[in-house]
């Protein structure tokens, strides 16, 4: 489960084109005051973006000293071509927390050969869902590895999966929610094109591709419009489910922006977060 700890990007990230620059925009969590047993204080949710200074970039540079603080427990959520997969691999860099993703907890479990991968494949080669006992178990082992802290990327996306990570005594201490208008991001996916021969990703409208290769890009066959609703309508059934058992912990970031400033936005909410540790 070593390798679990390092640095991965999950499979469902995807690239995206960056839009022109905005001007800086930052959300700040509105911090509530600490609870009883609870290490950090809590967040409000927020609506919409706050305008604020941006972070210097020296600061968001610099790393954290994980012996100065108590390691992080981190969830993130957005939905597909939110941009997520990027804020998770700018989060564990400077960071250094575990990614735990559970498409690669099952593929690594299944190769090593485990009980629990077996006891998974057997439900995946039969075109079923793992059940959730299996899925919380693999997920509570590798987080209990994890002593430098976790980032816990696109799970539970149900109730049930929430409750059931509940008992187990698993909870974050903060819940990133990145947020972009569905329009967005039906732009973002249906543009999308890759070369065959390269393996780069290229977006017709952000990331134009060179004249010479457009006529070789393909484009996946889920990457339509029609297709890439039916799965955000997923994605908000999935997280209005489990917005209830979070929402003190909480913090929406505007993912609207470039990737830059998006991450100095979480940079934001987690620092505050840690000082407030």
């Amino acid at each position: 489960m070593a390798a679990l700890q390092a640095s991965i990007t999950c499979p469902h990230s995807r690239t995206y084109g960056l839009r022109k620059p905005y001007s800086p925009v930052l959300i700040r969590p509105q911090r509530l005051g600490a609870t009883g047993g609870s290490r950090y204080a809590q967040f409000s949710q927020i609506s919409r973006p706050i305008r604020l200074p941006t972070v210097s970039k020296r600061a968001a540079a610099s790393p954290v000293c994980a012996s100065t603080t108590a390691p992080m427990r981190v969830m993130i959520a957005g939905a597909p071509a939110a941009g997520k997969g990027t804020q998770c691999a700018k989060i564990v860099e400077k960071y250094g927390l575990a990614h735990i993703c559970v498409g690669d907890i099952l593929r690594d479990q299944i190769k090593k050969g485990t009980d629990a991968g077996k006891r998974a494949k057997g439900f995946m080669d039969n075109g079923n869902l793992v059940p959730n006992e299996i899925v919380v178990g693999m997920v509570k082992s590798a987080l209990s590895e994890a002593k430098q802290g976790w980032l816990l990327d696109g799970y539970p996306r149900s109730q049930e999966q929430a409750d059931a990570i509940e008992k187990e005594n698993v909870r974050p201490d903060i819940f990133l929610l990145l947020e972009v208008p569905d329009e967005e991001l039906v732009e973002r996916v249906v543009g999308r094109r890759s070369d065959p021969e390269t393996g780069e990703i290229y977006h017709l409208k952000f990331k134009p591709p060179p004249a010479e290769i457009v006529d070789r890009l393909t484009q996946r066959s889920d990457d339509t419009e029609e297709k890439v609703k039916n799965r955000l309508k997923t994605y908000h059934d999935n997280l209005s489910s489990i917005v209830n058992t979070y929402e003190d912990v909480i913090v929406k970031i505007d993912g609207n922006h470039s990737m830059d400033e998006v991450f100095e936005s979480i940079v934001e909410t987690l620092e505050n977060n840690l000082v407030a540790s």
